[in-house]
């Protein structure tokens, strides 16, 4: 068992991977990797990280995918993937978050679509896609977001449509678009 609450990474540019006993950090509530430029995977152990509250991948250009496991970190409030302009895609195992408040995948240049599963996030307040410039289209399962308040969408050069569900959300304060 490990004390240490939070782990801060923030601007390692050279590393490409964590240790592998990163898992056995159970206690940590903050994890951030912010503007490690060269991380190029996350580690399956990571979901062994039942406290983990905060996931700062910021920056993280190299990054080209989430392990499955993230789906078992039933602490996660927050994930920060903005500028990982790597990412093509999120695991489907990301909808078991029952906890999961924000997401960020601002910038994310490869995500051409979001899988349904985002409609199982309930808890869900914040999604940002500004600037994920391949996006095509938003999956109607995001009309299930019923704690859904902000969505932003500044950027999404190629979104060729706005989904009618959009005007049934009583949630929704802010809704951000600029293509």
């Amino acid at each position: 068992m490990s004390a240490l609450q939070n782990l801060y990474l923030s601007g390692c540019s050279k590393l490409q991977e964590l240790p592998t006993y990163i898992g056995q950090l159970s206690a940590l509530q903050i994890l951030d990797l912010n503007n490690c430029l060269s991380l190029q995977e996350l580690l399956t152990s990571i979901g062994q990280l039942n406290a983990l509250q905060n996931l700062n991948l910021w920056g993280c250009s190299s990054l080209q995918e989430l392990p499955t496991s993230i789906g078992q970190l039933n602490a996660l409030q927050n994930l920060n993937l903005w500028g990982c302009s790597s990412l093509q895609e999120l695991p489907t195992s990301i909808g078991q978050l029952s906890a999961f408040q924000n997401l960020h995948l601002s910038r994310c240049s490869k995500l051409q679509e979001l899988p349904t599963f985002i409609g199982q996030l309930s808890a869900l307040q914040n999604l940002d896609l500004s600037g994920c410039s391949k996006l095509q289209e938003l999956p109607t399962s995001i009309g299930q977001l019923s704690a859904l308040q902000n969505l932003h969408l500044s950027g999404c050069s190629k979104l060729q449509e706005l989904p009618t569900f959009i005007g049934l959300l009583s949630t929704l304060r802010n809704y951000r678009l600029w293509c």
